[in-house]
């Protein structure tokens, strides 16, 4: 599309306005950045971005992301132009008020044509990484640009993320790098004295430079930018925070607050606008935009076309639930098996049914064992293979995880020991917000690690899990369950899985059902349909109750044992279900997790007859047998707990 730098300006001079109008109407926000990215965002968007806006979810649309998600009006000043359904006017009027589609950041689900949830600083910089891999596995001929600023690349994430692309010369992606020297603070002076251009060329990516101002110049390097295929770009654009604001422009004032009256009706007076009216649209910034919409709609139903014509290359079928119960594998009941070698076992079998299963571990596949053995692994311009290498890089890896199965078409996993979910938790929060169904394997489940000690040692990261909403977190008892929580992982669409999983060998157990771990907790055991004495556990510690259950049996005690796997899972469950797994009437508990007892009080129904095995301390370097004693976790302790209710 071709238009003239004063109709560019116009537009961008329209996004300026209706972003401060709208902040100052909220009477919260941040003008800044919108006021300043607005000549480099209607230039991308009107001339370049290939998006339809009547079919926001056309598969191979550019995707653009706004890590600074700060930025909000900007995106939503864009929709808007652009005519998407759900970002009419009276919903930019309502900018962050309840039940406004217009958000204080840009959030998935939410507002239509938008990519990702953003707002935590870079992390939209690697989750745009994971949406250009996506493209580049799918081979198609699309493109994805991410705007980014001085606290996108002062935060560590983007290091990880962007040394992972330049690495793997991942082509198709390009930042967009507003560098105005301005952050909450003051001049990123303060804090930054990087050099960007060296930095980034170190990395192995395409450094390109303009003015964020100048039309002739933006033109040629988004030009420039997209015939280099071979390996990322980053356009370094200089740019004044706040741009045409009378006295704040340039300053630190103009970042996260609005502009207020006077400065607004300057504002406006500088861009030749009306101080006196508000949210003015010029009618020749929609036919821009209109104009822009229907050119993409068209390259959209001529892809539609061709699409329908193409029968060789179509898609697998989904697989059904059936499809991968059938194809879990079967494990020797006479051998233990540490369930991280028991998950290997099962993601192969699975992956010959899900073929959208890709993913990685963070340097740890020896560890993890999370390679899928057939599949071949992603090298330098090669995007074919099913098996990362994301390096040392967890809080990178997840927010990838994320931008891949943002992408549609795969569900995507990362892997690292669980004491290191803690790097994760950023990217698996946002995971849960955008209702992905990323995946995460996270083995060494805990201080059974043993001599590696307690930097190594989880305690408290299950409980940290289990209180994010709309997350699943798994604890397989053995083999079998492991298997049985991978269909239930790869079943979940609406939110994120995690599984953990143990480095020490297990007992297959008898009495496993994967009906059971489907809904979150179950009986494993019991002698009596009447229990006196209910168990708790998950992971490894429920075999050892079985062992303490049994010698309780043999003194004449009816017991029972419940297998939780999925705590997420069993709390909704209707209460007729919970009730019969828990019985309100068996009040004598003991409950045994090697972590902190957080959490578990929810299962006392009497506190004077509940007793804890857990460990509520840091773990220790040593043999993870000689530490189970220590800490308690044996039959015995648990037995002699269970009695101490007599």
């Amino acid at each position: 599309m071709k238009y003239t730098n004063e109709q560019l300006k116009l537009a961008a001079d329209t996004v300026r306005c209706l972003a401060a109008d709208a902040i100052e109407k909220a009477n919260s926000g941040h003008p800044g950045a919108p006021m300043g990215m607005a000549d480099l965002a209607v230039s991308l968007w009107l001339k370049f971005l290939n998006f339809d806006p009547k079919d926001v979810e056309w598969a191979v649309r550019d995707r653009l992301v706004f890590s600074g998600g700060h930025a909000s009006m900007l995106v939503y000043s864009l929709l808007h132009l652009a005519g998407v359904k759900g970002c009419e006017m009276d919903q930019v009027k309502t900018f962050r008020q309840f039940g406004s589609r217009c958000a204080g950041h840009p959030e998935r689900g939410v507002m239509p044509g938008v990519e990702v949830t953003t707002g935590p600083l870079g992390q939209g910089i690697a989750m745009g990484v994971g949406l250009a891999l996506a493209s580049r596995k799918n081979g198609d001929n699309n493109h994805t640009w991410v705007f980014c600023g001085d606290g996108d690349l002062e935060e560590g994430i983007s290091h990880e993320a962007c040394s992972f692309a330049g690495n793997l010369k991942l082509g198709g992606i390009t930042l967009v790098y507003d560098s105005n020297g301005i952050t909450i603070e003051g001049s990123t002076a303060l804090s930054m004295a990087d050099d960007t251009k060296k930095r980034f060329e170190s990395y192995g990516w395409k450094v390109l430079e303009c003015d964020g101002h100048d039309f002739a110049q933006i033109d040629r390097v988004y030009r420039r930018a997209l015939k280099i295929t071979d390996v990322p770009v980053i356009i370094i654009a200089k740019t004044t925070i706040g741009f045409g604001a009378p006295t704040k422009s340039n300053t630190a004032g103009v970042h996260g607050a609005p502009l207020g009256a006077e400065e607004l009706a300057g504002l406006k007076r500088n861009l030749g606008f009306d101080p006196e009216k508000s949210f003015e649209i010029p009618d020749d910034v929609y036919d821009m935009f209109e104009k822009r919409g229907a050119y993409c709609h068209r390259a959209r139903n001529m892809w539609l076309r061709a699409k329908k014509a193409e029968t060789a290359d179509a898609a697998p079928v989904r697989y059904s639930a059936d499809d991968l119960y059938k194809a879990l594998p079967e494990f020797d009941p006479a051998k233990s098996v540490a369930t991280r070698a028991a998950n290997c076992t099962v993601m192969n079998a699975l992956a010959k049914v899900a073929h959208d299963l890709v993913g990685g571990s963070a340097d740890l596949e020896p560890s993890n064992k999370t390679g899928l053995k057939e599949y071949g692994w992603l090298a330098a311009g090669d995007f074919s293979g099913r098996n990362i290498h994301f390096g040392i890089r967890e809080l990178a890896m997840s927010a990838i995880v994320n931008g891949i199965t943002a992408y549609g078409g795969y569900r995507a996993f990362g892997a690292t020991f669980f004491v290191f979910s803690d790097y994760c938790r950023p990217a698996i929060r946002l995971a849960a917000l955008m209702k992905l169904p990323s995946i995460w394997v996270f083995s060494h489940d805990s201080f059974y690690v043993g001599e590696d000690g307690p930097t190594h040692e989880p305690v408290e990261q299950l409980a940290a899990m289990r209180t994010m909403p709309n997350v699943a977190t798994f604890r397989p008892a053995d083999a079998n369950e492991t298997g049985y929580c991978w269909v239930e992982m790869l079943k979940n669409t609406t939110g994120p899985s995690c599984i953990l999983t143990t480095r020490q060998n297990l007992p297959i157990l008898e009495g496993t059902s994967a009906e059971g771990v489907s809904r979150g907790a179950y009986t494993i055991y019991e002698n009596s349909a009447h229990p006196e004495y209910l168990f708790l556990a998950s992971g490894s510690e429920v075999s050892l109750c079985i062992e303490a259950a049994k010698m309780l049996a043999d003194t004449g005690r009816s017991v029972r044992v419940v297998s939780m796997p999925c705590r997420e899972l069993f709390e909704r469950q209707p209460l007729e279900y919970r009730e019969s797994v828990v019985p309100g009437t068996c009040t004598k508990r003991i409950i045994v997790e090697a972590g902190v007892k957080f959490g578990w009080g929810r299962y006392v129904a009497d506190e004077s007859k509940t007793r804890f095995v857990t460990l509520d301390t840091y773990g220790d370097s040593a043999p993870y047998k000689v530490l189970a004693e220590q800490f308690g976790f044996t039959a015995e302790n648990v037995l002699a707990k269970a009695k101490e209710l007599y």
